[in-house]
């Protein structure tokens, strides 16, 4: 069983905490329809870099 030879300061412990910090998600406009969605997904409504790509169901 590991067990550490001294203990780690608080500065230590947050130091290597400091990449756990959550970043918001980026998010793209389509190009034709002007909504938003995640970057590098299809939009709900079937646009992908300004091009239809999928069928939706209203359509």
């Amino acid at each position: 069983m590991a067990v550490q030879k001294s203990k780690k300061s608080p500065s230590r412990r947050n130091m290597r905490r400091s990449h756990d910090g959550l970043s918001n998600a980026a998010i793209a406009i389509e190009k034709t329809t002007g909504e938003t969605h995640l970057r590098h997904h299809v939009s709900a409504s079937g646009f992908y870099k300004g091009k239809k790509v999928i069928e939706t169901k209203g359509e």
